[in-house]
């Protein structure tokens, strides 16, 4: 399994041609506590392995999407003033210890359902209407994963095969191809630090073997809007 690199200056250069990195600043600690100060905002009881609807539902969220410079790092990317458009915590514990298969995230949040082609299938989760997106769409937005916990090699980080994203939505075979001749990188990363990965690279997790707190929230960003009559669900 490949070491995972550390941030450096052509980390812009490297989202490109690899799908990933880690980006060269780090959330104040000031930003994190806001979240933390409020216990529902990171997990609500009996929610277990994390939490949906967070530009809406967690008040030290936004604050944190707006952040100048993890704006303008996504906007280098982008090449275009950002959006934070959905927002999700992922909290591996003892109780809610999974395994993530290698997947792409496919998906993204609306206002209401409008069939318009390339968007589909349909689903609805926690009241919140979300739709399979075209890759030409989805190879324009950013994830950002903000880790609220150190996330090491034992407890559960994510895991990514480089450069998958530059092949738009892949089939079964192919996800099964590229396992085959990829070697998967994990991503380890401090509390504070920020990674970036495009939503069409590969990626997965495996359960802690060391299960604690392992909080991570994730920014999804966008840089247009979607085809009328749709809407993000969040624009913020």
């Amino acid at each position: 399994m490949a070491g995972f690199p550390a941030a450096t200056a052509d980390w812009v250069q490297t989202v490109s041609e690899q799908g990933f990195a880690l980006l060269p600043i780090r959330v104040p600690t000031a930003l994190l506590s806001l979240l933390e100060e409020r216990p529902a905002a990171v997990h609500r009881e009996g929610r277990r392995g994390g939490q949906r609807n967070l530009l809406s539902d967690a008040p030290g969220v936004q604050p944190l999407a707006q952040l100048p410079a993890l704006r303008e790092a996504v906007g280098n990317v982008l090449h275009a003033e950002p959006f934070a458009v959905r927002a999700i915590l992922f909290d591996k514990t003892p109780e809610a210890n999974w395994k993530v298969p290698w997947h792409q995230d496919l998906t993204i949040a609306v206002e209401q359902r409008h069939e318009r082609p390339g968007f589909g299938p349909w689903s609805k989760k926690e009241g919140v209407i979300h739709t399979h997106a075209p890759s030409s769409l989805l190879g324009r937005m950013l994830n950002v994963r903000i880790h609220l916990d150190d996330c090491g090699e034992d407890n559960g980080p994510l895991k990514v095969l480089p450069g998958t994203h530059r092949h738009g939505r892949l089939t079964e075979d192919a996800i099964e191809q590229y396992k085959a001749t990829i070697a998967p990188v994990t991503c380890i990363a401090q509390r504070g630090e920020v990674l970036a990965f495009h939503p069409l690279l590969l990626h997965a997790s495996s359960p802690a073997t060391r299960p604690g707190h392992r909080r991570v929230l994730q920014l999804e960003f966008a840089a247009e809007t979607l085809p009328a009559p749709l809407q993000w669900r969040w624009r913020v």
